[in-house]
């Protein structure tokens, strides 16, 4: 067995106890989706309220934190699921609430770069904002008209992923070139999707 297998079980244990141990609390899954959000804001607060001076450390502990509130992601369905209350509320209400929590992110970023005049960054943390809603938006409206609009490389998960490292690694200037990142492959993601259902839709009957 491999040291990246025995790691990969290890989480999958642990992650099946935390699931097993909330669903024997009868906790509501639409709970857990909004604890999650709550932790974002408190991630964007660090992120927001960091400085000049202190912005390594409160960065990292936002990357903790966000590596928190990404537990809360992992397990509301799985609760969902293994207590039989999966719903169609409920998958909306995560879609709902992962947004803003993709959003309050950003915004606690933006406040930063705006607390310490750096306007180049917040042009881009702007950008990735409104490119991370539109990864989703065009999944979503796409499956309005086709099956699936999965394509595309930037979903959620990797965008928290950068985010955390970003986070975690800013001592050593690891949050620029992740917002840059984001933006070009956020931005790649959307054309690939407007691509995929432009080539799914064009054979089909025009509405009315």
């Amino acid at each position: 067995m491999t040291w990246t297998s025995a790691f990969g079980r290890t989480c999958g244990w642990l992650l099946n106890k935390i699931v097993r141990g909330l669903s024997l609390s009868r906790i509501s899954p639409n709970v857990l989706t909004f604890i999650g959000l709550v932790i974002n804001i408190g991630a964007a607060f660090l992120f927001g309220h960091a400085n000049a001076e202190n912005a390594d450390t409160m960065f990292f502990w936002a990357g903790v934190v966000i590596f928190g509130a990404g537990i809360f992601d992992m397990v509301d369905g799985r609760v969902a699921r293994s207590t039989n209350r999966v719903t169609v509320f409920g998958s909306f209400f995560d879609s709902v609430i992962d947004r803003y929590s993709d959003v309050v992110l950003f915004f606690g970023l933006l406040v930063y770069y705006g607390r310490i005049n750096r306007f180049r960054y917040v042009v881009l943390t702007a950008f990735v904002m409104v490119t991370s809603l539109m990864v989703s938006y065009t999944r979503a409206r796409a499956e309005s008209l086709i099956e699936k609009c999965n394509v595309g490389f930037m979903e959620r998960p990797e965008r928290i992923v950068l985010v955390i490292l970003g986070a975690l690694g800013n001592r050593w200037g690891a949050m620029q070139p992740a917002l840059w990142v984001l933006a070009v492959l956020s931005t790649v993601t959307v054309i690939h999707r407007i691509q995929h259902t432009y080539k799914m839709t064009k054979h089909m009957p025009s509405p009315g």
